[in-house]
């Protein structure tokens, strides 16, 4: 480890944003980067998907962010990981922290053991805290969803490794419910703090640089931690990508997404796209977590940019040939 004089470490701290899918990590991570804190951050976000949406919701800032569409950090492109967060100590001028985003279906433990394992990394980077964040509507659903045997439940897993449980949307529910979910969380993770929030507005200085991950702690409830082991995400839950050019017709859009969350809305978890609208200079950015649905206005588009509508499906038994086929009738001409 890497000390001052007086003994404080100064190893670059990592922050990682875990939690299931639409609880709210972008809406964060875009809070982190627009706040007027004068740092230099390194974001490194994880998407599940062909077809990659993130880069284009989260905004325009002076931090330099990496990408890793290929496959779940916690598995398939931990390598990956491993190569950016190297690279990005090997350069001369430095950076004052490092956020993870993970995608919503990720293990946050692989992901941390990354900074225990790698002796290099280790020396040079400290895991600060893992900070989930949780969405009050839903989270109780997949925490006791059941799974087949050997599967392991991300959701969990997510809230179990957590150092801070950000308790996310707390507006969409009630408050006897809202107090059903902390019992819950509180009997899978009784040390985390839990802060309600709504919108992902939280104060940053209960996030960061708080040295709230502990080895030992984990080591006492997870003493194979540090032991690799493989994990099994449920093959039932897949991402379907779709990515053409062409402009919509937003009354089609309108009746194909509320009919079609309406009646699959319970096996689809995520949805969210960057829409190119007939007649709309900015951009259309939708987002739906099950069967809730927002949509608005986005930035606008470039002058000499493709307008390509890019859209990300990701929920259990989703039928690819059936989602192409409805979204392709909602573009201009279509059917005509």
């Amino acid at each position: 480890m890497t000390t001052t004089d007086t003994g404080t470490d100064t190893r670059v701290p990592v922050t990682v944003l875990t939690g299931f899918l639409g609880s709210g990590k972008t809406t964060l991570l875009n809070r982190i980067l627009t706040e007027e804190h004068g740092q230099k951050i390194a974001v490194i976000e994880n998407e599940y998907g062909e077809v990659g949406i993130d880069d284009g919701l989260v905004y325009d800032s002076d931090e330099e962010i990496f990408e890793m569409n290929n496959g779940c950090i916690c598995c398939t492109v931990r390598g990956d990981l491993i190569r950016i967060l190297a690279t990005l100590m090997k350069r001369t001028e430095r950076f004052d922290r490092i956020v993870i985003e993970t995608t919503g279906l990720a293990d946050p433990a692989p992901v941390a053991q990354t900074f225990f394992m790698d002796d290099e990394l280790r020396e040079q980077l400290r895991l600060d805290a893992i900070i989930t964040l949780v969405d009050a509507k839903h989270i109780t659903d997949h925490l006791l969803e059941e799974k087949p045997e050997d599967v392991e439940n991300e959701a969990v897993e997510q809230v179990a490794f957590a150092d801070r449980l950000i308790l996310n949307k707390t507006d969409l529910v009630g408050l006897g419910e809202l107090d059903e979910v902390v019992t819950h969380l509180r009997s899978i993770n009784a040390m985390a703090d839990i802060i309600p929030t709504q919108h992902a507005k939280v104060d940053l200085a209960s996030i960061l640089d708080v040295g709230a991950f502990s080895l030992d702690r984990i080591l006492q409830t997870d003493p194979t931690f540090l032991t690799e082991t493989d994990h099994q995400h449920d093959l039932t839950v897949t991402s379907v990508g779709i990515e053409t050019e062409g402009a919509i017709d937003v009354e089609k859009l309108n009746d194909w997404l509320g009919k079609m969350l309406g009646e699959r809305g319970v096996d689809i978890f995520r949805s969210k796209g960057i829409l190119n609208i007939d007649g709309m200079d900015n951009q259309y950015v939708f987002q739906a977590v099950h069967m809730l649905f927002d949509g608005d206005e986005g930035r606008a588009w470039g002058r000499d940019e493709r307008r390509t509508n890019r859209m990300v499906f990701i929920g259990r038994n989703l039928d690819r040939a059936e989602l192409e086929a409805e979204f392709n009738a909602c573009l201009i001409g279509a059917g005509a």
